[in-house]
């Protein structure tokens, strides 16, 4: 006979797997002061314009040595002085007043018709009042979810998310949430987005004061962007130093020392159509040269369990994820000038949901600005995480540092060296277990990995000199990037067996490949 026992309580899910008080699948509204920060630049422009109607009293009250012979008489073309000379004080009044009335309005009414909802399928937004606008982006198709924090919004503990759709400008922005609540919500989307269910509604999390939000907030301006809880530190830090150092010797840094250069010429020989043509120039270069720098400050890269974590900027913080598989190429990159200190960059392609015109298009394609050999290879496990060990030195020794003695690669053949008389003995190919591997250029390094599970097609073909020569020219199609598919002048029926073998290894690897539902079932 058995002691009957108390029926126990169901488990609860695990900590990670409990769904926030915002991804239940309701409508929920962004943070109240959003319409703040969205309209903030009418408020900017308004202020503006009063300030530059006002700007002879305000010299007058404010900074009264500026103006000394001002002793309260009137200032011609003030608008105060003629509000009041002409009796209109009380419907000056009310004038601002209406103005005051209705942008308080608007931007009520814009938060109010502003909502979102994350359901186990989808995230959606709809917004407008006049125009309506109703945004969805499927969670199986997801390619990454940024967090943005810009500078003053820091100071209110705000920030916006965007869920980076697989289509252009197939994007949905979460703008503005507190920094607490966006991030509990890039991990329900990233979970669900993972192939796994959430649980039910945990509690919802305490509301902090106003005084300790502006405090977290400036807190975070100088620290940076708060890290969740056990989240791994950097695989990579990159000095100051190295960062301005590598940003000096590149080609941009060249083309300024020319446009200075061209300035100095023509303010001395007075030729003023260059001044007007390179000024604008260079000091649009000058700023992509500084924000080059600042953007790529408190750099840091980490793996966790949702994918790749990367996280940039000095005053406007971005942190984005890029969960597994939705990396389409990667290239490793070596500029001249970096050989002898042996730095190298990294860009990957991938679904942004922007234009290739996009500024910002160009920092998302780099996960890693400038690192030593080191730096490349513990970046390159992160992002290349099924590569298999066997290949490793395919990349880093033949690869991006190749050619080497009995060398592996496919190589571009000596009857057609005169085509590439500086790079054919390192120009040329390696397929691998689960990636292509092309290697390019002696001057200026490359190697590009495409995944085979993500190469879209392979292409060959040959011009008329091609022909002649027996060579033909190779291209893995992926998602537009800034990395290149593309490998010229091989041999014929090394581009031909190529294309064969390439098409069988990319259907198994497609065939096997679970990395868009990481964590559902097989």
């Amino acid at each position: 006979m058995t002691d009957a026992t108390p029926a126990s309580p169901p488990t609860p899910p695990p900590a990670a797997e409990v769904r926030s008080p915002l991804s239940d699948g309701e409508w929920h509204r962004m943070h109240p002061l959003t319409p703040l920060f969205r309209g903030g630049l009418v408020l900017v422009i308004v202020a503006g314009v009063i300030i530059a109607n006002l700007r002879d009293r305000l010299i007058a009250i404010f900074l009264p040595w500026l103006a000394p012979g001002f002793e309260g008489e009137s200032i011609p073309g003030d608008p105060v002085d003629y509000v009041v000379s002409h009796n209109l004080i009380l419907v000056a009044t009310l004038v601002v007043l209406a103005v005051v009335i209705v942008l308080v309005g608007l931007f009520y009414l814009g938060w109010r018709f502003h909502s979102f909802r994350i359901t186990d399928d989808d995230v959606e937004v709809r917004s407008g009042v006049v125009f309506r606008s109703h945004r969805r982006a499927p969670l199986d198709r997801v390619q990454g979810v940024n967090l943005t924090r810009p500078t003053v919004a820091r100071l209110f503990g705000l920030a916006k998310l965007e869920v980076v759709g697989a289509g252009l400008d197939a994007n949905v922005k979460l703008e503005y949430l507190s920094t607490a609540n966006a991030e509990a919500i890039r991990g329900d989307i990233l979970r669900l987005a993972s192939g796994r269910q959430l649980g039910e509604r945990g509690e919802a999390q305490r509301r902090a004061t106003a005084s300790e939000t502006v405090s977290a907030g400036i807190t975070g301006l100088i620290a940076g962007a708060e890290a969740p809880i056990a989240e791994p530190e950097s695989v990579v830090s990159i000095p100051v130093g190295r960062l301005v150092a590598s940003q000096t010797l590149s080609g941009t840094t060249i083309f300024l020392v020319a446009a200075i250069a061209a300035i100095v010429t023509g303010a001395v020989t007075t030729t003023g159509w260059v001044l007007f043509a390179v000024v604008p120039a260079v000091l649009g270069f000058g700023a992509y040269w500084i924000r080059s720098i600042t953007r790529s400050l408190r750099y840091s890269i980490a793996p966790t369990p949702s994918g790749v974590r990367i996280t940039y900027g000095l005053l406007t913080t971005i942190t984005e994820i890029i969960p597994p598989g939705r990396i389409h190429a990667v290239e490793v990159t070596q500029p001249l000038m970096w050989r002898p200190f042996g730095w190298w960059a990294i860009r990957i392609n991938r679904l942004s949901g922007r234009s290739m015109s996009d500024g910002a298009n160009d920092q998302f394609g780099t996960v890693l600005p400038v690192g030593n050999r080191a730096d490349v290879e513990r970046v390159l496990r992160l992002i290349l995480p099924t590569i298999d060990q066997d290949d490793w030195p395919m990349i880093v020794d033949n690869g991006a540092l190749g050619p080497v003695a009995d060398d592996p690669y496919t190589t571009t053949p000596r009857r057609a060296r005169l085509l590439r008389p500086l790079s054919w003995r390192r120009n040329g190919y390696w397929l691998g277990t689960d990636a292509l591997f092309l290697r390019r250029g002696r001057i200026w390094r490359t190697l590009a990995v495409v995944p085979l599970a993500r190469m879209q097609s392979l292409e060959v073909s040959q011009g008329p000199l091609d022909r002649a020569l027996r060579v033909a020219n190779i291209r893995a199609h992926t998602v537009i990037g800034r990395v290149s598919g593309s490998l010229g002048i091989l041999d014929r029926d090394d581009a031909l067996r190529l294309f064969d073998d390439g098409e069988r290894a990319a259907i198994g690897a497609v065939a096997t490949d679970r990395s868009h539902r990481w964590a559902g079932e097989e």
